[in-house]
């Protein structure tokens, strides 16, 4: 087995270095690629060092089984057939093959066998506040069918990127040393102490790309007509998204039902206890696997609805390890 990272240099191409490692997933080599601008550095996996290659339209792929791309939609458009043609399976962190009908959209929790067929050899991730909202939800729609969504994200720097987080470090520091923000670059406005109401570029109907990733691909994965109604928002915390979920069932449930249904589901941890303040914050959610969920309750303006409150970290779960998760199952069903 023969592994490729593309975007080996970036956050999220970071991660999926710890995560191979962590999880030790079965693995014989590894290979490294990047931009220009990162060929030639040099990272430590598992006590052997790797360099890192310049990504090009050659045969280096030749004998890869699956390649981890995250390294922009654009990259992964040009380069999705060099990387796929002598049959690696590339599981793609862009939003590039997302809505393709030919490309399986995965999460393991909800969807995993989509990831069989693959006739283009290639899987798409999905966006991570999807990846957080589905894994929370499917045990929920199996109790029965989620009709209608309505959800508020309150997104971390890191999901802007590497840059973007040192971007927010920057500001306050700039606050604190000299008064004002001076530094405004991958964020349309100062986010140190502040909110953003905009994620990814406005549509036509006034939504953002963010805001129909959510409704396009949760229906895709859970395989449902869900409608779904979003407010993505980036706030001024470094690491880790939380959303607030509004959601109606076609029958009535109790919040014992929910409860109990998400403290048996797989990458969820129920954290739920309000009387005391005891529910989930990114603070605490930041560097684990699972989606923490808490503040379950009746929805007072909905007889069939109920709200939860979840939080994940969006570089693991929300990317890194939703794709490696994905490529264990692949190696799991081939056995």
């Amino acid at each position: 087995m023969k592994v490729a990272i593309v975007g080996a240099s970036g956050a999220v191409g970071q991660e999926f270095l710890r995560i191979l490692a962590e999880r030790n997933f079965p693995m014989d080599d590894l290979v490294l690629f990047g931009s220009t601008r990162s060929a030639g550095r040099k990272y430590t996996f598992k006590g052997k060092e790797y360099e890192v290659k310049l990504l090009q339209h050659n045969d280096d792929f030749k004998d890869v089984d699956i390649a981890f791309t995250s390294a922009g939609g654009s990259t992964s458009e040009e380069f999705a057939d060099t990387i796929t043609k002598y049959g690696a399976v590339m599981i793609d962190n862009s939003s590039a093959f997302r809505m393709c009908d030919d490309v399986p959209l995965v999460v393991p929790e909800v969807n995993a066998a989509d990831a069989l067929d693959c006739p283009r050899r290639i899987i798409a991730n999905p966006n991570c506040t999807t990846i957080m909202m589905v894994v929370v939800l499917k045990p929920i729609d199996q109790l029965s069918h989620i009709r209608k969504i309505h959800i508020a994200s309150y997104q971390s720097a890191s999901g802007a990127g590497a840059a973007a987080m040192q971007e927010l470090e920057k500001q306050y520091k700039e606050l604190i040393e000299e008064g004002a923000v001076k530094t405004i670059d991958k964020f349309p406005h100062q986010l140190a102490y502040n909110v953003i109401p905009q994620i990814d570029k406005m549509t036509s109907n006034d939504y953002t790309k963010e805001e129909m990733k959510m409704f396009n691909e949760t229906r895709k994965i859970m395989h449902s007509d869900v409608r779904t109604s979003a407010t993505c928002v980036r706030v001024s915390s470094l690491r880790s998204h939380s959303e607030s979920v509004w959601f109606e069932t076609e029958k009535p449930l109790s919040v014992d039902e929910i409860r109990k249904a998400l403290a048996a589901a797989p990458g969820v941890t129920l954290v739920d206890d309000p009387q005391h303040y005891v529910y989930p914050m990114p603070l605490e959610s930041a560097g684990k696997d699972n989606i923490f969920v808490g503040r379950v309750r009746k929805d007072l303006a909905d007889d069939n609805g109920n709200t939860l409150w979840l939080t994940g970290d969006q570089i693991r779960k929300g990317a890194a390890l939703n794709a490696v998760q994905i490529a264990e199952y692949l190696v799991k069903s081939k056995k």
